[in-house]
């Protein structure tokens, strides 16, 4: 088989599909950078890897630019991880899939196409996702979950440390200035704590007796269908800080909660986390995580 006509002519093939059927040019690259990646895994093993150089030089004199050696290697990743993978996202542009490759576990790359798909994330914010190690900081038992496809709960989307952008540069912390650095960016913060949530309010007024107290946040989370109660804490976690957390908690379902409305979770998030004090925390809908400013 003359291997490298058959590349040629494949990408000429595309080429001229982009340009008469605009509305199949993402199906279109997927298939056809797919083809070409299977034909160079077959080359490579007649030729060596040095193939790919060589048809990048001629691809790029005969066809133009867009064929580097950097681009063809691409192609044969694409092609050797669908093999793995079985079913790639054709919601996914290839755009999307370049920047999926460098990533060498199977799970996390199936966990960025999933995000893709579900919250249509441009290649811009999928390369903010990845730099900032999303799927790392998912505790194991979510990444276990994922994985067995299991049911999953608004708790296991909760990143540990949690990213906040200092756009600012604060440099002295406190609860006050934590509060504000997060309504800054309110958006990136939500997205941290997982998907489908909205905004409610900060320093969310409630009244206890004939005391007024005031949440640091509340949202609510649509997809899982119930309020999130967020206290912020510029120290390590201290066991008082579960008592608050379960007060303003169990105020929220006695009275903003609906009956079709599942139980409210909290989220303290601290500048380190207490392992010891969650231990003995018998609320199984409080979650304490650590922050990190960027």
């Amino acid at each position: 088989m003359n291997y490298y006509n058959e590349i040629k002519t494949k990408l000429i093939d595309n080429i001229v599909t982009k340009r008469i059927k605009d509305y199949s040019k993402n199906k279109s690259d997927l298939d056809t950078y797919y083809n070409v990646g299977k034909l160079l895994a077959d080359a490579g093993k007649h030729y060596g890897e040095g193939i790919i150089k060589e048809y990048s030089k001629r691809l790029t004199s005969e066809l133009g630019k867009g064929y580097s050696k950097r681009n063809l290697w691409l192609m044969l990743k694409f092609y050797e991880m669908q093999e793995k993978m079985q079913t790639l996202s054709a919601q996914l542009s290839w755009s999307h899939y370049c920047e999926l490759l460098a990533i060498k576990d199977p799970n996390s790359f199936n966990y960025y196409i999933k995000i893709c798909e579900q919250q249509n994330l441009s290649v811009r914010e999928l390369r903010v996702r990845i730099k900032n190690n999303e799927y790392e900081r998912l505790d194991e038992d979510a990444k276990n979950k994922l994985i067995q496809n299991k049911q999953t709960t608004v708790a296991d989307f909760i990143k540990n440390p949690i990213v906040i952008n200092n756009k600012n540069n604060y440099e002295i912390i406190s609860e006050k200035v934590l509060k504000q650095i997060i309504l800054e960016d309110v958006e990136s913060f939500m997205k941290e704590l997982g998907a489908s949530f909205c905004f409610i309010g900060s320093e969310y007024k409630i009244k206890i007796g004939n005391e007024y107290n005031y949440i640091d946040l509340l949202l609510y989370n649509i997809e899982f269908n119930c309020y999130v109660v967020v206290e912020l804490k510029v120290t390590s976690l201290k066991k008082e800080h579960i008592g608050q957390i379960e007060v303003y908690m169990n105020y929220i379902d006695k009275h903003l909660k609906s009956y079709n409305q599942d139980k409210t979770i909290g989220i303290i998030i601290c500048k380190k986390d207490n392992k010891f004090i969650m231990e003995y925390c018998s609320d199984n809908r409080i979650f304490a995580k650590e922050y990190r400013l960027v």
